[in-house]
């Protein structure tokens, strides 16, 4: 199977998790190709036979970058899709706050991918997310807007610096099995 891993990253975050997941897509065995989403086009991606794209966040939603590209996928391509994103916000699973902040600024990025995919008739595979660390600017950002209480901020922002980190490639390795075991 021949399987495209496009990405958009700015930091490097989502650059490793492409190269886990094209690691993984080809030690089973399939064409891995891995590029970056400026070169790639709607007709680029009708070469494969699967595409994971992946993003940065950005506003709460997928960068930019990815977004046209998912804006220029013909309806009913051959193809199908699967994504990836990297945010700086708190993981979901730590508590009702993490899952209010993930909610308010990460949850758009799956939830573009699945939109897109909807209205295109894209046989859409699933989503992986997960931090990465956060560039100065958003630091700064989250720190005077979001977490402003110095013990929070400093409890996020150790954690958040260590990621993308092994056990998130591992489950963007553990993504990428299940997405080849579901197309078929």
């Amino acid at each position: 199977m021949k399987i495209l891993i496009a990405y958009y990253s700015e930091t490097g975050n989502t650059a490793q998790v492409a190269r886990a997941i094209g690691d993984e897509v080809a030690a089973q065995g399939h064409e891995a190709t891995l590029r970056e989403v400026g070169a790639v086009t709607a007709d680029t991606l009708g070469a494969y036979d699967l595409v994971f794209l992946g993003s940065a966040c950005h506003d709460a939603d997928l960068a930019r970058p990815v977004k046209r590209v998912l804006d220029r996928i013909p309806a009913s391509p051959s193809y199908k899709l699967a994504g990836f994103a990297t945010h700086s916000s708190l993981l979901p699973e730590g508590g009702d706050r993490q899952r209010e902040l993930y909610e308010r600024w990460a949850s758009g990025c799956p939830r573009s991918f699945r939109q897109a995919s909807q209205e295109k008739g894209i046989a859409f595979l699933g989503y992986f997310g997960c931090q990465g660390a956060p560039s100065p600017p958003i630091e700064q950002f989250i720190h005077s807007r979001i977490l402003t209480d110095e013990d929070e901020w400093a409890v996020y922002v150790e954690e958040a610096r260590k990621h993308p980190d092994e056990h998130d490639l591992c489950k963007a390795k553990e993504f990428a099995q299940q997405v080849i075991r579901d197309h078929g």
